[in-house]
């Protein structure tokens, strides 16, 4: 990727953007894994409001996290559930790195590893709110609408371009996808169901910011 071999070239674009658009943005710092929670539903609930920032050839594109679920140690529901396999390793690797999937067959999902190295969970990234990077953001999903750029998992990671190639990546270091903070303090947490499954349906293991309009799933769930 341009990024490894040019890694001055994004920052520049960053820039570039913030001075055409007059606006002052605090560029988040990575994410210290030592400030990570060790714990599947702690990390999902702190992950609301920090950044996630994708680094691409034609520029930085990044959103809010407002919904994550958690997928616990032993979830039925959770990938890591029977054990390791060659798609899932990921999940067994110490808290913070990314495991990305193909749900379906048409659609990546990103989670974030959250337990020590060898035991299997994650936390699923459902919805940002786009921040930077719009319009790379818009061409990669051939949509307008801010709104439904990333309100869903699988949005955002055609949003942010976000396959296979990036599995195992460290979230915790600079990189092509890595997560960060702005400082920024997200409004009221909401806890309540997860989204589209049939085991475990029942555990208030999602986290979202009440009110936000880029929260995936019907309004009526995220008040």
């Amino acid at each position: 990727m341009a990024i490894r071999s040019n890694p001055d070239r994004p920052a520049r674009t960053w820039l570039s953007e913030c001075e055409e658009i007059g606006a002052t943005v605090v560029r988040p710092r990575v994410l210290d894994r030592a400030e990570v929670p060790l714990d599947t539903a702690r990390l999902a609930r702190f992950l609301i409001g920090k950044m996630l920032v994708r680094m691409l050839a034609e520029g930085v594109a990044s959103g809010r996290i407002v919904e994550t679920e958690a997928y616990s140690i032993g979830d039925p529901a959770g990938h890591a559930y029977r054990g390791v396999t060659p798609r899932n390793r990921a999940l067994f690797l110490e808290r913070g790195y990314a495991y990305v999937y193909l749900a379906y067959g048409s659609s990546f999902m990103l989670n974030v590893s959250s337990e020590i190295s060898g035991v299997g969970a994650g936390v699923l990234i459902r919805a940002i709110e786009p921040i930077e990077g719009i319009a790379i953001m818009q061409r990669n999903r051939d949509i307008e609408r801010v709104r439904d750029l990333a309100r869903g998992p699988g949005r955002l990671c055609a949003a942010l371009d976000i396959d296979r190639r990036l599995d195992g990546i460290d979230l915790c270091q600079a990189g092509p996808l890595w997560l960060g903070s702005d400082g920024h303090a997200p409004d009221e947490i909401g806890q309540g169901k997860r989204i589209g499954i049939t085991r475990a349906a029942d555990s208030p293991l999602r986290f979202y910011v009440r009110g936000n309009g880029f929260v995936s799933g019907p309004r009526a769930l995220n008040q």
